[in-house]
């Protein structure tokens, strides 16, 4: 008996597809670069954390492939960001930001990030990736 109402609690989801919102989906980020933010954004600019410090301001900015046929929404990014020094620029921390809404196919995304003033540039931006929901997800 245990059996069949598995098998018809699975039907039913797999049918009404309630089991797209609690499937994890990978997306593989790409052509990865970065740019200073306008002054305008970058005034006042402070690195979160204990200590405010001053910050400069960057916009990182890439592809971001979805393999599925439906969008994504609210998928997290995650990365780790060194400076020319190959020190850390987000210390213990590898979620970076969010894409809203990331559509079936290859996308162009977007994310604002503060790095120390005191921090030697380039920039290198290793290990990114996103992941994210096909269905709405409280938060």
């Amino acid at each position: 008996m245990r059996a069949w109402i598995a098998v018809a609690v699975s039907a039913v989801i797999w049918l009404t597809g309630i089991s797209d919102a609690w499937a994890l989906i990978q997306i593989k980020l790409s052509d990865l670069s970065y740019r200073e933010c306008s002054a305008e954004m970058s005034k006042g600019a402070v690195t979160a954390g204990g200590v405010p410090q001053s910050a400069r301001c960057f916009i990182v900015f890439g592809k971001a492939t979805n393999p599925t046929n439906k969008t994504i929404v609210n998928a997290d990014i995650f990365g780790r960001i060194y400076d020319a020094n190959d020190d850390p620029i987000i210390e213990n921390r590898t979620r970076l930001g969010a894409i809203e809404e990331v559509p079936p196919g290859v996308s162009e995304f977007e994310f604002q990030v503060n790095v120390p003033e005191n921090q030697p540039l380039p920039l290198k931006l290793l290990q990114f990736k996103a992941a994210g929901f096909t269905g709405t997800v409280r938060r």
